[in-house]
Formats: C-alpha cells, sequence, structure tokens
C-alpha cells in the first residue's frame, strides 16, 4: 500500500514536473471597499489587452486598456462604480475570453460573460432573509417542435406547502436568453428581499428565452410573432399545469424590457383577458426595418400599422376594465425614450390609464433592476 500511494505521489510530482514552472497567483475580479474593481489576467505573450463591459465606464469610453506587469500579468482598476452586477470579458489581441479566474458567468443568447457584482444596494443584496430557489427548467415547445428552457423563481417556502400563489411572466431584452434576470438581473434576490421586507407577495416567477433563434441576422424583431404564439401555447399552459399558480387574471402579471417590452405588449394584447397587471421597461412599439432600406435608415418611433392591426384589442373595453396596472419606465439618456413617449401617447388615446417614470440613466441593466425592484410591489395589491 505504501508503495502504491509513493508512485502516485510520484506520478504527480513528474506530471507538475512536465508542466513547467508555474506562473504567479492571479486574483481577478477585486472588488475594493470603494467599489472599484480591478480585474486581471496571465496573458505573457499577449501584445494588448482591453476590458469590454456594458456599464463599466472605462470599457464604453473605449480606454479600457490593461497595462502588463513584468510577470505576464495585465491590469486595470475602474472608477467606484454603482452597486449592482456587471458583465465583463477581455478582448486579448482582439479575441474575446471570459475571466479564467472567475467561475461567474451570466449567459446571453449566443455566448457567456464573466460576472462580478458589487455590493451596497440592500434590494438586490444576498441578505440574511429566506431565499427562495431559481430553477433551470425544460420543457417542449410545440411551436418550436424541441426542447426549450426557463427560468423559475418559487418563492421561500414553496416546496414545503400547498398554497396556490401568483405568477410574474418576467421577459428578458435582445441578445440575452432565460438566464439573464436571475444572472445579471438579479432577480431572485430582488425579490427575496422585497418579500421579506412584507413589500411584495410571494409569487412565483416565470423567464423564458425571448429568442427563438441563436441566430441574431433575424434582428430584434425576427422571431417575435413566433414567440408569442410559443408563449400563448406552451409556456404559460406549462408553468399554469406544473406550478402552484392561483390561475386567474388578477393573479397574473407579465413585464419585460426592452425587445422584452415589446413582446410584454403583445402578450398582453393577444390575450386581453388574462393579465391585470402589465410593465413595459425601457420600450415600446418600436419599428422594424422596412425590407429594402438601409440600416441606418432613419425609422419612426413607433410601429405606423401597429395601431391599426391591434385596433380590437385597443378598443377591448373588457381589457380595460380588468387592467390594474399598466406600468412604462424609461430612462432620459434611452435611446427608446421617444418610442416610449408615442407608445403611452397611443394608449392614452384608446382610452387607458398607463403610468409613465421618466428616471435617470440609459438602455442598461442599472435601471431594469430598479425597475423591477419599483414594479414588482404593486403587483397582486
Amino acid at each position: 500500500m505504501k508503495l502504491r500511494i509513493l508512485t502516485l505521489l510520484g506520478a504527480a510530482g513528474l506530471a507538475l514536473a512536465q508542466m513547467g514552472p508555474q506562473g504567479p497567483m492571479v486574483v481577478s475580479p477585486e472588488v475594493s471597499g470603494e467599489r472599484a474593481v480591478t480585474f486581471r489576467i496571465l496573458a505573457p505573450k499577449a501584445a494588448a489587452v482591453t476590458l469590454q463591459a456594458g456599464d463599466i465606464p472605462a470599457a464604453q469610453r473605449g480606454d479600457g486598456q490593461l497595462k502588463k506587469a513584468e510577470n505576464g500579468v495585465w491590469e486595470i482598476t475602474t472608477s467606484p462604480l454603482r452597486a449592482g452586477s456587471y458583465r465583463y470579458r477581455f478582448a486579448v489581441d482582439g479575441v474575446p475570453v471570459v475571466d479564467p479566474r472567475n467561475p461567474l458567468i451570466s449567459e446571453s443568447n449566443s455566448n457567456v460573460w464573466s460576472l462580478v457584482h458589487v455590493p451596497g444596494e440592500e434590494f438586490q443584496a444576498d441578505s440574511n432573509v429566506p431565499h427562495g430557489a431559481v430553477s433551470a427548467v425544460y420543457y417542449h415547445s410545440s411551436v418550436l417542435g424541441r426542447t426549450r428552457r426557463m427560468h423559475v423563481y418559487t418563492p421561500p417556502g414553496y416546496e414545503l406547502g400547498k398554497d396556490k400563489y401568483p405568477v410574474f411572466y418576467l421577459l428578458h431584452g435582445a441578445g440575452d436568453n432565460d438566464d439573464a434576470w436571475s444572472s445579471v438581473g438579479r432577480a431572485g434576490f430582488i425579490l427575496d428581499n422585497l418579500i421579506a421586507a412584507k413589500k411584495a407577495k410571494p409569487m412565483i416567477v416565470v423567464m423564458p428565452a425571448g429568442h427563438t433563434s441563436t441566430s441574431m441576422n433575424r434582428g430584434v424583431l425576427g422571431g417575435m410573432e413566433e414567440f408569442v404564439d410559443e408563449f400563448v401555447k406552451d409556456i404559460l399552459p406549462y408553468a399554469e399545469k406544473n406550478y402552484r399558480v392561483t390561475g386567474t387574471r388578477p393573479t397574473r402579471a407579465v413585464a419585460g424590457l426592452s425587445m422584452g417590452g415589446r413582446q410584454t405588449i403583445s402578450i398582453a394584447l393577444r390575450l386581453p383577458d388574462k393579465f391585470a397587471y402589465v410593465g413595459v421597461f425601457s420600450s415600446g412599439i418600436f419599428a422594424a426595418p422596412r425590407p429594402g432600406t438601409a440600416p441606418n435608415a432613419q425609422r419612426p418611433p413607433i410601429d405606423p400599422e401597429f395601431e391599426e392591426k391591434n385596433k380590437a384589442a385597443l378598443e377591448n373595453a373588457n381589457f380595460k376594465k380588468g387592467l390594474k396596472l399598466l406600468w412604462f419606465a424609461t430612462g432620459k439618456e434611452d435611446f427608446l425614450l421617444k418610442t416610449t413617449h408615442a407608445t403611452v401617447d397611443l394608449f392614452k388615446k384608446h382610452g387607458f390609464e398607463p403610468v409613465y417614470r421618466e428616471t435617470e440613466g440609459a438602455h442598461t441593466w442599472l435601471v431594469w433592476r430598479d425597475y423591477l425592484n419599483e414594479f414588482t410591489p404593486q403587483l397582486f395589491q
């Protein structure tokens, strides 16, 4: 037995020796008490390394170049950041690379990002409160003819009880998938904290995949009607068959950001007797490019054909009567601000009473987490 152990240890030592000298230990990311973040990567043979991130100012400005130390470790430290979760990756000699020292990731529709959380805001913190569960759930889509995935949040105590709950369908934006709201969006932690503080009712949150293809060649609106069909025929029926939901209009809500906000409007109009609460974050009835137009051609702020196509639903008295909340929110720097204004005006024209919140911020997760935290307590009251 001793001989075997010594043999194994000798083999392990030989393997380590064959690997060559070990490089320096790298810690990345590292968050300081002042909420600055240091990113590092070991790439001794690289000529240039850049930080790529949508919400980090240095990367947005294009000056996210890392500096190389003599030991081959590249490094950059940001200015203090607002509390929240941030997606990032490195470009090593132009090649996108996730952070090899960070196991946390956030999925998109066709790739993954590394993820870092900067603490400092209680509403999205992993606080010492009862926690619900976020599950990756697979189901068969009859519309698409294949297996699909959604993420589902169930509130604390769901597994041990028999109670029925209201259900909130929460949709992501273009380029993302069903993982986004629970990873970079921190939906589970936000719901946990709201429920623990008794600011929101315990609820089930269904987060489906809004793209019907991993190809982005179809554009933001590519597959829009296909997804709405899938939502009506597969997603909603699956959720309400397999989870203990109350299953009534006053206990159903739907909301989404950007592309998901546009999908939310379509779903609410397609199912005018199903939802009492509708939320649209950084979005509206934006127009798709017309065939034959240049990619950079000016588009109208709102789809000019939408009103005529949805006239019956917009004039549906029962839809308006049972709608307890139609809520819009958009940042002042958001490129869809005019679209939101035009959409709110259209609903007002048809006798709806939308609530509109205009906030600081742009088209970013920094505002969408705020909107979720503000919208959710208004549900099911």
